[in-house]
């Protein structure tokens, strides 16, 4: 059976988890290519904010400084994390709509078993498979969503301790 076999049997729910997973893995594939950009000029992004603290601050306080240093820095993660909760909604709700999918399953499959009886276990099978096919396609998306979602953060995270300390250690 090919693969647009199962998402025709699984209904709309199919269509609506392929669509969350292309554009899950369209952020995730972005973010991965922007974090690592990022990464890589490092010095670069801590000069920028060292100038925007150096123009914003006349005096040598080490205190606002510091403050200062940490309000740019969080802007500037903040901006990069854009989409990720996206990401994270996307796992979080794929298994949810695989369980809507088997539940309408079930109900398919009782509606024909009420209408026809258990006469024709084809029929009534249509159903079960609809239920089994969007719980699959739910966990299909959701786990590399995830798995994506966690390790981005981890980059994310990375970066931000390393800018960090290599800003703090230019404007002090």
């Amino acid at each position: 059976m090919r693969v647009i076999d199962y998402i025709e049997q699984g209904g709309i729910i199919m269509y609506i988890l392929l669509a969350l997973n292309v554009i899950g893995f369209a952020i995730m594939i972005s973010k991965f290519f922007i974090f690592t950009k990022e990464g890589a000029r490092t010095s670069e992004v801590t000069e920028e904010l060292k100038n925007k603290i150096k123009s914003v601050l006349s005096g040598n306080d080490v205190n606002a400084t510091i403050e200062l240093a940490k309000q740019e820095l969080s802007g500037h993660i903040s901006s990069l994390e854009k989409g990720l909760n996206t990401v994270k909604i996307i796992a979080s709700i794929s298994p949810l709509l695989g369980l809507l999918g088997t539940v309408i399953g079930v109900l398919v499959a009782f509606r024909v078993m009420s209408q026809t009886g258990l006469n024709n276990p084809a029929s009534f099978a249509q159903g079960i498979s609809m239920a089994l096919i969007t719980t699959v396609g739910g966990m299909i998306v959701a786990i590399p969503h995830y798995i994506g979602h966690n390790y981005l953060l981890g980059m994310l995270d990375n970066f931000e301790t390393k800018l960090e300390k290599e800003l703090l250690s230019k404007v002090l």
